[in-house]
């Protein structure tokens, strides 16, 4: 049995306005989700947001921006602006918001003269148009001059669907999103049982960027896709939302996931911070290997080390790259090594960790981390011969016994890797509940001699034979 899921290819249509008009609003709706971050101020939305939206059969692409402000010496400001042209550049039409309660206002009218130059279809959607009154108001905004021109309310979703209808008339049959193929596979959880659960056919390798903020993620993500996809600054919590990027390299198709930088609890003051939290975690999950940025200047923060235990708890592929190494002072030939050493000591037990030295900024290393990140999913991946298995750790258990309990032998008589998401070993001795947390880490430590796991967690089951 086979279902779908939407792949970013395909008609693209942006949604583009001044601040807080509703635009991000208007993208959840249209995904039926809670991607963008909406807050009730300005400036929330800064860098591009991608998703997925189907109307009447017909599938398309939707680039939610952040607000469009022409004349403004803000950092934020002028980074926007980039993001929003680089976005009117990668769409086939544009999805002009305006908000009727504010009338029109000049960044309005600077909007619709960038986008009278372009040479794309324009749909000029006049938001917040709630009641009859708000009907009459919006009229005002027939002066723009755009032929396709909707009222609704993106909040209700009144209006939404003349406009949509009018969306999907530019879309050729062959100028569609894509699907790809998921199956459903038997499989064991942890406690022996057999469960389904949906797997993609063909699967591309997902790679999160973590780490705390101003680690460097954006100029790593831009560095690698040589496009400026993140809004990258000085100030921490630039990246609000996770960014997700298809990328070609190596042979190989990946998405490199970039999310917010993820903070302590307690220094999550605003709300916007706390969704930018919650969104990263959850871009962990959709993630196979996460690459932990951390700054050579600052070294492995206790924050570092539990964002990636959090990263060991959800089983992800793990790899640490020391950002901006090019930065630290009076290096010497051992530099490298006490480092590793001082990271190792932190993070213990799980040690088995590539730990990379690059510059983002400098390009030093870091094809190298995305060879070392492929390397580590194709661990994650890896299927190990029951009989090899078998052959390999009862050898290793024979040299090694467990310890005896209450004068019986505890004997570990086969083993098995189950077939789970995260590698997973069954271990079916005579009395599985008697063996040491020292010995489970004996044979953790020998599957990984034998089999390279590195840089990816493993789980031991002990099961009664």
């Amino acid at each position: 049995m086979f279902e779908t899921f939407i792949v970013m290819a395909g008609f693209t249509v942006a949604i583009v306005g001044r601040p807080n008009v509703g635009k991000s609003t208007l993208f959840n709706r249209l995904l039926e989700t809670r991607k963008a971050i909406v807050d009730d101020f300005s400036g929330v939305t800064r860098d591009r947001q991608y998703g997925v939206s189907e109307w009447n059969g017909k599938l398309f692409n939707v680039i939610d921006t952040g607000g469009f402000v022409a004349q403004s010496d803000d950092v934020f400001q002028k980074a926007i602006r980039e993001q929003v042209l680089i976005a009117i550049e990668e769409a086939d039409l544009l999805l002009f918001v305006t908000d009727v309660t504010a009338g029109i206002a000049d960044w309005d009218e600077d909007m619709a003269q960038i986008l009278r130059k372009t040479n794309k279809p324009v749909v000029l959607a006049v938001n917040k148009v709630d009641n009859s009154s708000r009907q009459l108001d919006a009229t005002e905004f027939y002066i723009f001059g755009f032929e396709k021109t909707f009222f609704i309310s993106s909040t209700s979703g009144s209006g939404t669907g003349d406009l949509l209808d009018e969306v999907v008339k530019h879309i050729s049959e062959d100028n569609q999103a894509t699907l790809v193929d998921m199956v459903w596979v038997e499989t064991e959880d942890e406690e022996g049982n057999t469960i389904k659960v949906q797997r993609e056919k063909d699967p591309i390798p997902k790679i999160a960027i973590i780490g705390k903020p101003n680690a460097g993620k954006s100029t790593l993500l831009n560095a690698l896709t040589g496009t400026g996809r993140s809004i990258v600054s000085d100030i921490p919590g630039t990246t609000r939302d996770s960014i997700d990027t298809r990328y070609a390299k190596f042979g190989k198709e990946f998405v490199l996931i970039d999310t917010a930088g993820i903070r302590k609890k307690k220094n999550v003051q605003e709300d916007l911070e706390f969704y930018s939290v919650i969104r990263a975690i959850k871009a962990m999950d959709g993630a196979d290997v996460c690459m932990l940025l951390i700054d050579a200047s600052e070294g492995l923060t206790a924050q570092d080390v539990n964002i990636l235990s959090l990263a060991v708890r959800k089983g992800k592929g793990i790899l640490v790259l020391v950002n901006k190494w090019d930065t630290v002072q009076q290096k010497d030939n051992q530099s490298v090594l006490r480092y590793e050493k001082e990271i190792k000591a932190k993070i213990a037990p799980f040690t088995d960790v590539p730990i990379i030295f690059i510059s983002a900024k400098e390009k030093q290393r870091i094809f190298q981390a995305m060879e070392k990140a492929l390397e580590v999913y194709d661990s994650r991946s890896r299927r190990i011969a029951t009989s090899k298995l078998n052959e390999v750790m009862l050898k290793e258990i024979e040299h090694y016994k467990p310890a005896m309990v209450r004068g019986h032998n505890v004997r570990i008589k086969f083993v098995m890797q189950l077939p789970t998401f995260i590698p997973s070993f069954a271990f079916y001795a005579n009395h599985p509940s008697e063996i040491k947390g020292s010995y489970k880490h004996f044979l953790e430590n020998k599957l990984r001699e034998h089999f390279n796991f590195q840089g990816v967690p493993i789980r031991l089951f002990f099961r009664k034979k």
